[in-house]
């Protein structure tokens, strides 16, 4: 199979009852769209589901290191490695000349003044190694001192210069795929391979507000500890998502074969893994009802106008008829030049230029071997 330039990933999954991703006032976040308002869920909340999921399609079981996103990455990790090694004082002096070398100069004094930063594993253990030679320095002064010179001497844009040296994976499989920015180095920074639209629903927003109280089993009398409310959504979610191949293949250090096994996990994790607050009242788990994978060489595009206008009634009958009808117009307008496979739970509706369906495990594989460039099997 020729490697692809481009992988495009179109899901539409169904929540009955749930509050998947919110908003600064704790509500459903939503999207003026078309000719109706929908609720929204962020790409942030998706990416950091799937970065985080704990199963047999999990990133973390590739292969390559993870990641840690934090402003804490000083204090948390690379202090607790430096027990033992000069004093107190002289620990805390390197911890806080590192904290303004990686977030900037008031990171010593005011942590919230921090941006998370995204670093992966190898890189937190090159950080250790060189906090544990300033520690061990004879003084605080001497100490903070020895951080200044490794970090804007001897080793100026150490990040970067590590990332030259060893490949881009020391940054962590997270910043291969979704990208980070470092703006204390910038050419440590990645360009994300792998971008994701927030997703949608095809219908207008369905909300509802819960009334609810917590029942006091030691209070006589009406037994009410507590009356609140939340607010409740359901809908049909249209997701996508773009692999830009070439740049995936070049991030993990050009392995293609690596490339291939990344995107047939990121397949099985659109599929399966559910985003939500409030899981415990809600319970919201779900799987695709459908799946559209599509591979080309020409620049991705959206088929979200599929429906702009909402689709009435809120049935996956319906989206998909107004989703085949959609790429029909695109095909008769630019030509088919995507080869296409799909997973559909309702097979009476077909998609155009598509065979027919595959189950989850087929349809990773062959966007995987798009993504490698060969059979696997």
């Amino acid at each position: 199979m020729t490697q692809a330039r481009f992988i495009q990933i179109h899901s539409l999954q169904s929540y009955p009852a749930a509050l998947l991703n919110r908003d600064d006032a704790g509500l459903a976040k939503r999207l003026p769209y078309g000719n109706a308002t929908r609720t929204r869920i962020s790409s942030q909340c998706l990416k950091r589901h799937w970065r985080t999921a704990e199963d047999e399609w999990a990133l973390k079981a590739i292969g390559p290191a993870m990641a840690v996103r934090s402003r804490e990455t000083p204090e948390a990790r690379i202090l607790p490695a430096l027990e033992g090694v000069g004093t107190e004082e002289t620990r805390k002096a390197a911890i806080d000349a590192l904290a303004i070398y990686l977030y900037g100069k008031n990171a010593a004094k005011d942590r919230s003044s921090r941006q998370a930063l995204l670093l992966g594993e190898p890189e937190i253990a090159y950080l250790i190694e060189k906090a544990r030679r300033a520690a061990a320095e004879p003084d605080p002064k001497a100490a903070a001192g020895m951080i200044e010179t490794i970090f804007k001497k001897e080793e100026k844009a150490n990040l970067s210069a590590m990332l030259a040296a060893k490949g881009t994976l020391q940054a962590g499989l997270e910043a291969a795929l979704f990208g980070r920015m470092v703006t204390s180095d910038p050419a440590a920074n990645t360009d994300a391979a792998i971008h994701v639209a927030h997703a949608f629903t095809v219908h207008a927003e369905q909300a509802e507000t819960d009334y609810f109280t917590v029942v006091d089993d030691l209070s006589e009398g009406s037994g009410a500890g507590g009356i609140f409310d939340t607010e409740v959504t359901a809908g049909l979610f249209y997701s996508y998502v773009v692999v830009d191949v070439p740049l995936l293949v070049n991030n993990v250090g050009d392995d293609a074969k690596l490339a291939g096994r990344i995107v047939e996990h990121l397949v099985h994790l659109v599929a399966t893994v559910s985003p939500g607050a409030k899981r415990g009242s809600t319970a919201p788990y779900a799987y695709a009802d459908l799946m559209l994978i599509e591979t080309g060489s020409r620049q991705p595009r959206s088929l979200a106008n599929a429906f702009r206008e909402a689709v009435r009634p809120a049935t996956v009958s319906a989206a998909t008829e107004a989703l085949a009808a959609h790429m029909g117009r695109l095909t008769a307008a630019y030509g088919a030049h995507e080869e296409r496979r799909a997973l559909q739970l309702d097979m009476q509706i077909g998609l155009p230029g598509t065979p027919s369906p595959l189950d989850l495990d087929a349809l990773a594989r062959w966007a995987g071997d798009a993504a490698a460039g060969e059979g696997r099997g």
